[in-house]
């Protein structure tokens, strides 16, 4: 994991070794570029914390593979043409396509846990640190225990 991040978030969140996770040079500066921006605002917004390390990681590559199907998509279109010579083969639906809604469905859930889109962006603040109230009885029961 990469500790040298943006302005801080690193030290709350290390960035991903993004090259372990994809092996296309393009695609890991769009990763790159990706938790730059989401890290960025979420550390402006005091919404950054460690335990959601992983959930941050999972939204940047949901956008790279989107963004790797979109491709596909643009290219191929949305449907599969049937095979050649087989009388049964019908026209399916692109598996690109399907795996396009996946990514985009998957990067809109945690884009609203995150309160990333406008809609939900109000509704995210910034999680409370509870303090511990030391009371005299925690006292006697520490020292019932040593």
């Amino acid at each position: 994991m990469n500790v040298i991040g943006i302005d801080g978030t690193g030290d709350i969140v290390p960035e991903p070794d993004w090259p372990s996770l994809f092996n296309d040079e393009l695609e890991i500066l769009a990763a790159k570029e990706h938790w730059r921006r989401v890290t960025t605002e979420l550390k402006d917004r005091s919404l950054m914390a460690p335990g959601n390390a992983h959930a941050f990681q999972r939204l940047v590559v949901s956008y790279v593979l989107y963004d790797r199907s979109l491709r596909v998509v643009a290219e191929q279109g949305t449907v599969t043409k049937p095979k050649r010579g087989n009388l049964r083969a019908i026209a399916r639906t692109s598996p690109h396509f399907t795996a396009m809604r996946e990514m985009a469905s998957d990067a809109a859930a945690l884009e609203a846990e995150f309160g990333l889109s406008p809609r939900r962006r109000s509704q995210a603040t910034k999680a409370e640190r509870k303090q511990k109230i030391t009371r005299a009885s925690d006292e006697f029961i520490a020292s019932k225990r040593g």
